[in-house]
């Protein structure tokens, strides 16, 4: 019996570069990614659920989007979880938002960084990393107004 990941967290290290340089080989990386600050920190705070294998993924997937000369960095796949911690925004007495109301947030909150733009370099699909069309019909089905006339710092809120 093999213990899971998350009991082995002292293997982590050791995984993740082996995965790295597996990877970067099936990938024909021309040169192996140097890790973020504090990409290791974020992957051994993780749980590893699915145990290594998801560990492998999250590496791959990370690989495939990773642009050549930038430090390798796992923000978008693994969230950095810092234990007993709530949800930004929300306390432990608060009633659980639905599913739907956060993702008006989420989006409205994209959408105020972005200052409503939504399609481009800076836009917002582009911080949410999701198709822009894709956006537009979830801002669509949600009820958040879009396009130039529509869009005013109030409009957000």
């Amino acid at each position: 019996m093999i213990p899971p990941l998350r009991q082995r967290k002292g293997d982590i290290p050791s995984l993740v570069h082996h995965f790295i340089h597996r990877k970067s080989i099936e990938l024909k990386l021309k040169e192996k990614p140097k890790l973020a600050s504090n990409a290791m920190d974020r992957l051994t705070a993780c749980d590893w659920p699915r145990n290594v294998r998801e560990l492998e993924n999250t590496i791959e997937r990370a690989l495939i989007q990773h642009r050549a000369g930038a430090p390798l960095s796992f923000e978008a796949f693994v969230p950095f979880a810092v234990p007993g911690k709530v949800v930004q925004g929300q306390s432990q007495d608060e009633p659980f938002l639905s599913l739907e109301e956060l993702n008006d947030r989420h989006i409205r909150r994209a959408l105020e960084k972005a200052g409503g733009k939504i399609n481009g370099p800076g836009g917002a699909a582009q911080i949410l990393n999701i198709n822009p069309h894709t956006l537009r019909k979830r801002m669509r089905k949600l009820g958040i107004p879009y396009g130039r006339k529509s869009w005013s710092p109030d409009s957000i809120a």
